[in-house]
């Protein structure tokens, strides 16, 4: 499932992953730890929603 920035609109695809800030295709969102942000507008995990 897709997670989507609340603030930004930046999607979180766990195909791939945010390999740039550490977190590796194929990571589900739940498994990303809480102190990472939006690459895009640095909020919060707790900012997305569901897609």
């Amino acid at each position: 499932m897709k997670y989507v920035c609340g603030v930004c609109g930046y999607v979180y695809d766990p195909n791939e992953g945010d390999p740039n800030n550490g977190i590796a295709p194929g990571t589900e969102f739940e498994d990303i730890p809480e102190d990472w942000t939006c690459p895009l507008c640095g909020v919060a995990k707790d900012e997305f929603v569901p897609e």
